[in-house]
């Protein structure tokens, strides 16, 4: 099995359809509901569910999703001679439940193909198939924001400045950003000092850069002065995008809540400040990623 512990919890939805091929004179039977095994839909409904949430147990790879909530929707198509089967799920989860909901279709069509074979020996399943999938990074609706936005990158870090150690953590971000279609501008690292990290991020707040993202000294060592320097800098904080940060990370190690990341806008450039560490900043940024760019079309005043 895929390891999901680096994605987020978020809403995931699936929709699917399938269609069971038969006679006419099948068709005509179904709508007088004169088959004689009984009941179709209501057989085939109750198999659909219990169908997506075996899902895990029959497909070797899915991880066991919670479903919160499942319909099944049946069409007879007369002029095709066939029965539409339509599923939809939901679940708050790590991972998407488009499997649940074609296990659904499949097994409904099975049933409905169990019932009808007295009767007639033509049947066909075909076109079983995803129709939607939303939810995760790969949601097209919050995706589209991160394309085509620019970005610089802010190694605050006394020892990479000076040579003593190499910067991971920039890098690390910036292949994250790549992922997401975002332009990597440049990664400039300097000392933890006050003057200067004020200086760059006031320079590149006037380039109107979209997103720009400093690591390193959001602790509480003698030396950590990021996080002290760049909020009274801000025009508005986005208390938010550093709760996400926090709460991601801590459910993975119980050191982040000592994280002071913080986050808000200068212009219109989103400032945001992670952890030094490779695990901080890469944590920091899947939480956040690519959702954080949907901040552009709401400072261009063009609503949510």
């Amino acid at each position: 099995m895929n390891d999901i512990t680096g994605k987020r919890t978020t809403l995931r939805f699936a929709e699917a359809e399938g269609f069971v091929y038969c006679q006419k004179e099948t068709i005509d039977r179904i709508k007088a509901n004169t088959l004689p095994k009984g009941d179709l839909f209501g057989v085939a409904k109750a198999s659909a569910l219990l169908g997506a949430k075996k899902t895990s147990d029959l497909i070797p790879h899915c991880h066991p999703v919670n479903i919160d909530s499942f319909s099944i929707q049946f069409e007879i198509l007369e002029e095709k001679n066939a029965v539409r089967i339509l599923t939809q799920a939901k679940s708050i989860g790590k991972t998407g439940i488009e499997m649940e909901a074609l296990t659904g279709v499949t097994v409904a069509a099975l049933v409905i193909y169990d019932l009808l074979k007295p009767i007639d020996k033509s049947i066909e399943i075909s076109s079983v198939r995803l129709l939607e999938k939303k939810g995760g990074k790969t949601d097209k609706q919050i995706a589209k924001f991160a394309f085509g936005s620019t970005s610089k990158i802010l190694v605050c870090s006394d020892s990479c400045f000076a040579g003593k150690k190499e910067d991971n953590s920039g890098k690390i971000i910036s292949e994250l950003l790549k992922e997401e279609g975002v332009e990597v501008l440049e990664i400039k690292i300097i000392p933890d000092e006050p003057d200067v990290i004020k200086e760059t991020i006031t320079n590149w707040t006037n380039e109107n850069i979209d997103l720009i993202v400093t690591t390193g000294g959001t602790g509480l060592g003698p030396r950590d002065n990021t996080t002290d320097t760049i909020k009274p800098m801000l025009e508005k904080e986005i208390p938010g995008i550093a709760e996400v940060m926090r709460s991601f990370g801590q459910d993975r190690t119980p050191f982040a809540m000592l994280s002071r990341s913080i986050a808000g806008s200068i212009g219109k450039s989103i400032i945001v400040s992670v952890p030094g560490s490779s695990n901080g900043a890469k944590e920091s940024m899947t939480s956040i990623l690519p959702a954080i760019f949907h901040s552009k079309k709401m400072m261009r005043g063009e609503g949510h």
